[in-house]
């Protein structure tokens, strides 16, 4: 027995050396970036390149490189040159992905600036973009090579004041979230402290978060704005802002978003993280959150910031849809007949390779009827990503569908459990 638990230990050391050894070999543990416009219509995208960046910190794991989980509409990998071997992966989403399925997009072209990070290679490596088809497969849409040694290669210029929100160790070992301001301006400095001071507070007291908050850090970037408040287009007011944030995106009132994702980048760079999350000085409902991309909502709501943080994060850090019905700009978000990656809903054409569909009880009916016998059940009931028939969500009542709940339905905590295990290696 000693010598079995000996041989475990020794491997699974083994292991840990070998990830390690990995990430050396290939790369510094610093960020290289990749600046680049996503270009289109409803119909077909492009991408331009703008130009590379090297920021001072890697906040993202150097175990877990490659990115198995399928997430995402878009997917980018890091090709080191000499051998041919992917030795980075991730999967995102991106806000002009959602412009796509909007009325607006089949009458004009756009462009927005966007950016991919990974750790910064020691040698040449090639960067390859995918996004998904119609057909929901990645197909591979850009290509470039990169000189890490290149002097066109930018450097990170510091800026701005940093904070430490809450701390609990190596970033490379936890999932590192900074928080940026929108809207404050340079005497609004305490107000912002306390929000972010609240926004821990909050995201901690909801499962899992509450029970994983030592596999967290939280960060702020103390970036003032020359105007306080933020943008509302539809009642005509503009405002002098450090994130460009504005509700009535893509024409939705309570959208609140950022179209200059390169901005907040620039921001965000001043310390070690995964995931930006902006918060908003307004007391107005509304925000988004977008997969590997980034989150913002109103930190000033009187009644749902904490539920409104954990609903957006979950968008944010693994792409969970949303499970409701209603009104929204997109047309065309989840085509029938065709499986969504998001691991909380599904249109019934592939459930089988969901970690969902073990979850079901033998003697729950597929799909479930929205009845009391099923309140508590995780079945297949109809009615989510924006649409009421032909999507279909695993419990009837969860945080990412509505806020008369305090918790995640159990689907929803295993993926997000899964993933924060997954970052955290």
């Amino acid at each position: 027995m000693i010598a079995k638990i000996l041989l475990f230990l020794f491997l699974l050391f083994s292991g840990i050396v070998n990830a390690q050894i990995t990430f050396d070999k290939y790369f510094q543990p610093k960020t290289m970036r990749f600046d680049y416009y996503h270009c289109g219509n409803h119909a077909e995208e492009e991408y331009y390149f703008d130009e590379l960046k090297e920021e001072p910190y890697w906040g993202g794991s150097r175990h877990s490189l490659i990115d198995t989980t399928g997430f995402g509409n878009q997917f980018f990998k890091i090709i080191d040159q000499a051998s041919n071997k992917e030795i980075y992966s991730r999967g995102f989403c991106t806000l002009f992905n959602e412009w796509q399925t909007t009325e607006e997009a089949k009458t004009i072209r756009k462009a927005m600036p966007e950016s991919v990070v990974f750790p910064f290679p020691k040698k040449p490596v090639r960067l390859e973009i995918y996004a998904r088809n119609r057909k929901g497969k990645l197909e591979k849409k850009w290509t470039q090579n990169i000189d890490p040694q290149s002097y066109f290669i930018r450097k990170f210029i510091p800026r701005y004041e940093t904070m430490e929100i809450a701390y609990s160790g190596n970033p490379s070992k936890r999932v590192d979230i900074v928080l940026i301001p929108e809207g404050y301006t340079s005497n609004e400095k305490e107000k912002f402290t306390t929000a972010c001071q609240n926004f821990a507070k909050e995201f901690f007291s909801y499962s899992p978060y509450r029970e994983h908050s030592g596999h967290f850090n939280i960060r702020a970037v103390w970036a003032p704005s020359q105007e306080s408040g933020v943008s509302l287009p539809g009642e005509h007011i503009w405002r002098n802002t450090a994130t460009k944030a504005q509700f009535y995106t893509f024409n939705s009132e309570r959208y609140q978003m950022i179209e200059d994702f390169q901005g907040l980048r620039d921001i965000a760079a001043h310390v070690p993280y995964d995931y930006i999350y902006v918060l908003s000085n307004t007391q107005k409902y509304g925000g988004g959150g977008i997969f590997n991309f980034y989150g913002i909502s109103a930190a000033h709501h009187p009644t749902s910031t904490g539920k409104i943080y954990v609903h957006e994060f979950g968008h944010l850090l693994l792409g969970l849809g949303d499970e409701y019905t209603g009104n929204v700009s997109y047309n065309d978000m989840y085509p029938p007949h065709i499986e969504p990656w998001e691991a909380n809903l599904t249109t019934l054409t592939d459930l089988d390779r969901k970690e969902w569909k073990k979850m079901i009880d033998k003697n729950t009916p597929v799909p479930t009827p929205a009845i009391p016998e099923y309140a508590n059940r995780t079945g297949v009931f109809e009615g989510g990503g924006y649409i009421s028939k032909g999507v279909y969500r695993p419990y009837q009542t969860c945080l990412m569908r509505e806020f008369s709940t305090d918790r995640f339905c159990p689907v929803c905590t295993q993926a997000i459990v899964k993933y924060i295990h997954f970052l955290c290696q």
